[in-house]
């Protein structure tokens, strides 16, 4: 498989915009923590976004699809470690906003839509009693460095 391409496509939300607040990046990828409604009623929300404009996981080299694995894995045992969730949530989609991304989403028990997926309408509203803890970006960084100093060292090319 060739390299995936390079340049950003003008169109795409994820190539003009960092989608969601930088929580950490390298030079293939970044982690982000989701805003908005999304991240109000999910606390800990993040994505982990390819940097290049890439329709699918296939497109990428092996050491790519690795190094990208790597990451979402690493933002699972954060979330993990942080707000001790129910479930974790992984999704790559990608049917409204074609760019490689994957959601990690730390679910409870007492959010809005659980057990069904957080796409699915509401069957309770969203509360802030009994929600996660508040951490801070700064702590989800902190910890997601430890838990990407834990893996092998992969060349993402």
């Amino acid at each position: 498989m060739p390299p995936a391409p390079s340049t950003p496509n003008t169109s795409c939300e994820l190539c003009t915009t960092p989608g969601g607040a930088l929580i950490w990046q390298d030079e293939h990828c970044r982690v982000v923590r989701v805003g908005g409604t999304e991240g109000h009623d999910y606390p800990g929300f993040c994505r982990v976004i390819w940097h290049a404009h890439v329709r699918e996981m296939s497109d990428l080299g092996m050491a790519a699809r690795q190094h990208l694995m790597n990451v979402v894995l690493a933002t699972e045992a954060t979330l993990r470690t942080l707000y001790q969730p129910e479930k974790i949530n992984l999704a790559s989609l990608g049917n409204l906003t074609p760019h490689l991304h994957w959601h990690v989403i730390p679910r409870q028990r007492h959010d809005p839509c659980f057990p069904a997926p957080i796409w699915a309408p509401p069957h309770r509203p969203a509360t802030t009693q009994n929600m996660s803890p508040d951490i801070t970006t700064d702590h989800l960084r902190s910890t997601l460095i430890q838990h990407l100093q834990h893996l092998q060292p992969q060349d993402a090319t």
